[in-house]
């Protein structure tokens, strides 16, 4: 019996090993290239997404002596693996031991390695936009890891506007990206996150990123990337080269990206042309990942598919090289969005270039790894390499100095040497208790309550409220409530499942067959339910069949009959009518904001696994929801006045263009950036500390002019100084006490701005300079005290993109609307 037994112990073990390193193909299939072709050597190899194996045994690093041994290799004779060596000796020693053809083919996302001189195979490409993702070569969900904690999209995320949440956030991901990697499931370099800016609301990939401000995107930038790669103790070192990394984070898509299939496929990505002016470069659109390159360390900068001004940006050294690593100090590499180089020949057929050509122009411009998307050919810089080098277009030592910058990357995260506080972490470290109370929490903090009536509809009281009718197709929602780049999550929790355990009765009806609603199904169940519910709640909104990468909108509306259907069932329902909205981008949903019987409006953006029951702490009170819209949200005739394909941020009067976001566009909307709703009141009362600084200047300091408005009547030696000019040490402190004088706890976001004096001309209406969360109980008070850097507060980017700080009286607003409290703060030069 006991032979048995064991005899049945190895038959298991030996299944776990063959499942658990399970070969990966990019496209989970095999398909074979030419012979003649480069793509030939990449077809036979196996892709393997997790750790080093060699004849079946698992390592978590390239430099382990008996994997050395099990190639028949001394570990001992390669000087890249000697750890008391520096990186750069390491990764020279390697490199110098590369053929040119092997060089190229490590250029490749899928990189071979090079057996021959013990090294491993990489692949580059996971996702971990909102937690690992299924997206990407390097990622692998089946046998041993079913799922991982799906947290809300960012878009909600960020309306939680709480930075020490997005850096635990990002900090959890990084834990579980970790186990997957040492169980064979994923890659170390993580390309997110998203962070460019919503310019249009149409744009279908707004649920991937952080809004529309530059601020809030550029501290979620920041707080995201150090939570996936910060290990503790190592956040800062003398060299930046060699700080060790939990993972490798990649700030994307640099940029000026935000157009991804427009008007029945007119305009799509692999053809725009961006015609940006520079003032909205530096003012806008580079701003995020200037802050991901120096304040956060991204170890990664992804170059976009589009052309800025006609020129690739994967192929522009000015956009590259010369601001990424000469004025930005990267300390990491570049990769390109997957098949951008092959877009620059094939679409935007670029100067006539050959595949050669865009290699030539590619690594001239700086970039360092090419994505190749979905098939094992369709590689650029491993399918023409070679032939680049033949024909001189490009040197040994451009491929050299891309290959250092990518093993240095990997020599930080561990690939070569592993890492002790990461190499035993495993399945106990994903979908964790811990891990999936995260997600709901940053779900609960994230929903933006809307509309809650003078009455005050919500919260429902359960012990009034018995018999709820949930109405609409994302009522009983799974997928939509993940969104994209997502991964396979823990366990749903549906909003039916939601309500359920809420201790309610649950009549549901799904009205729609899906979101795009193209006929109500059944209306006779919706309203006869309606009638006969204590309160009604209904989901509606969009998913990804609506808005997604390479699908924008062309309207701000609900789909198809929503709107309709909701108008029936709110007309005929007996009892309170609440609608929660589930949409990554705005929606013009003014009809429910005026109608009397529509008593609140919740938005839940896509909320990830827990949104169910995130959803039902807030409508049935155990929640008090403090989220805030980082987008504006436009009425549906806002997008008929101009094209998506405009850039210009500014009013564009020649056209007849409104200005985008709220910091350039004044007229009506449904509802403003930064709008949200409590179940509680609160009160702000401010006390700057100072309202005035003298600002230094140099006996010879050249003062810039300023753009004032035609009635102006302004007269100063020095309007405006150059930023770059000024020490700027100078500090706008101010404290904000905070009275809760509601009945119920929250948390409340306090939302400073800034507005540049009256006399200056094209200049933003006002900017978002900081903001700070705080709890603050029923009929307490706390006091938040705010230090913001003066130069940074009230920069102004004038026409020729110089940052200036103007002279002269600005105001300092703390929140907005009839609740918004200010002060002046004057900006005094001195010489």
């Amino acid at each position: 019996m006991a032979n048995i037994v064991k005899l049945l112990f190895i038959l298991f073990l030996s299944f776990f090993i063959s499942t658990s390193s399970r070969i990966i193909t990019p496209s989970s299939s095999s398909s074979s290239s030419s012979s003649s072709s480069p793509s030939s050597v990449l077809s036979n190899l196996t892709y393997i997404p997790g750790p080093i194996q060699s004849n079946g045994k698992n390592y978590t690093r390239v430099c382990d002596p008996e994997r050395f041994a099990d190639m028949g290799l001394n570990m001992k004779d390669f000087a890249y693996c000697d750890k008391s060596l520096p990186y750069s000796v390491r990764i020279k020693d390697l490199i110098g031991r590369m053929t040119v053809k092997e060089k190229i083919l490590n250029l490749g996302d899928r990189a071979p390695g090079s057996g021959r001189v013990g090294l491993q195979n990489y692949n580059w490409w996971t996702e971990a936009l909102h937690g690992i993702s299924d997206v990407g070569h390097a990622t692998y969900f089946g046998d041993i890891i079913n799922s991982a904690t799906v947290f809300p999209t960012p878009i909600l995320t960020v309306s939680t506007f709480d930075p020490a949440l997005w850096r635990q956030i990002g900090h959890t991901v990084s834990i579980e990206g970790r186990a997957m990697y040492n169980l064979g499931h994923a890659g170390l370099t993580v390309w997110s996150p998203n962070i460019n800016i919503v310019r249009d609301p149409r744009w279908g990939r707004a649920l991937e990123t952080p809004g529309e401000d530059p601020l809030a995107v550029s501290v979620y930038a920041v707080n995201y990337v150090r939570g996936l790669q910060d290990v503790e103790g190592f956040e800062v070192v003398k060299d930046p080269n060699t700080r060790p990394l939990s993972l490798s984070a990649c700030c994307k898509h640099y940029t000026a990206y935000d157009v991804d299939q427009w008007y029945h496929e007119m305009y799509n990505r692999k053809e725009f042309d961006a015609r940006t002016m520079e003032r909205d470069m530096v003012e806008t659109f580079n701003r995020p990942f200037e802050s991901c390159v120096r304040e956060g360390d991204g170890s990664s900068i992804m170059c976009s598919y589009n052309k800025i001004n006609g020129v690739p940006v994967c192929a522009n050294p000015r956009l590259m090289s010369q601001t990424f690593r000469g004025e930005w100090d990267l300390h990491g590499y570049i990769v390109s969005d997957c098949d951008s180089v092959q877009v620059m020949t094939e679409n935007h057929k670029w100067l006539h270039d050959s595949p050669v050509d865009a290699i030539a122009q590619s690594l001239s411009a700086g970039l360092d790894l090419d994505c190749g998307c979905c098939g094992e050919s369709d590689n650029y810089f491993q399918n023409f390499g070679e032939s680049a080098i033949q024909q001189g277009r490009i040197r040994e030592k451009d491929l050299d100095n891309a290959l250092t910058n990518l093993y240095t990357v990997l020599m930080r995260v561990g690939f070569f040497d592993g890492n002790p506080l990461f190499d035993k972490l495993g399945l106990n470290d994903i979908c964790s208790k811990e891990h999936i109370e995260l997600s709901a929490k940053a779900a609960r903090e994230g929903i933006v309550l809307l509309k809650n009536n003078d009455n005050n509809v919500l919260p429902l009281d359960t012990s009034k409220f018995k018999k709820i009718a949930l109405i609409g197709p994302l009522a009983n929602a799974t997928e939509p409530m993940r969104g994209n780049y997502a991964g396979v999550p823990c366990k749903y929790i549906t909003p039916i499942d939601g309500f359920n355990a809420s201790n309610v009765q649950v009549d549901y009806q799904q009205g729609c067959a899906d979101v795009g609603c193209q006929n109500i199904s059944d209306l006779n169940s919706v309203l006869e339910s309606v009638k006969n519910a204590d309160a009604t709640v209904l989901f509606f909104g969009n998913d990804l069949s609506i808005e997604r990468e390479e699908f924008d909108r062309d309207g701000l509306k609900l789909p198809g009959e929503q709107e309709k259907l909701i108008t029936k069932a709110a007309e005929a329902a007996k009892g309170p009518v609440i609608l929660v909205l589930m949409s990554g981008g705005g929606l013009d949903v003014s009809f429910a904001e005026k109608h009397p019987k529509i008593g609140a409006i919740l938005w839940a953006g896509y909320p990830g696994e827990q949104g169910g029951h995130a959803i039902a702490d807030i409508v049935f009170g155990k929640y008090n929801p403090g989220g805030r819209l980082p987008l504006t949200w436009y009425h549906d005739d806002y997008v008929k006045q101009l094209p998506m394909t405009s850039l210009q941020l500014r009013p564009n009067k020649e056209f007849g263009y409104p200005g985008r976001t709220y910091r350039f566009f004044d007229g009506p909307v449904v509802y403003p950036f930064g709008h949200g709703l409590s179940y509680t009141q609160y009160k702000y009362t401010v006390k700057p500390k100072l309202s005035s600084i003298n600002v230094g200047l140099e006996k010879h300091h050249k003062c810039k002019d300023l753009s004032l408005k035609s009635n102006a009547n302004v007269i100063s030696e020095c309007p405006s100084a150059l930023i770059d000019d000024l020490k700027c040490e100078e500090t706008i402190s101010f404290s904000v006490e905070v009275a809760n004088v509601g009945k119920m706890d929250g948390d409340h976001t306090v939302m400073v701005y800034s507005k540049p004096p009256e006399f200056v001309d094209d200049a933003p209406i006002k900017q978002l300079i900081g903001f700070q969360k705080v709890f603050v109980p029923a009929g307490k008070k706390k006091v938040v005290k705010f230090d913001i850097n003066a130069c940074k507060a009230l920069t102004l980017v004038e026409k020729t993109a110089y940052k200036v700080l103007a002279e002269g009286q600005h105001t300092i607003v703390i929140g907005f609307g009839d609740d918004a409290v200010s002060f002046p703060f004057e900006v005094v030069f001195k010489k």
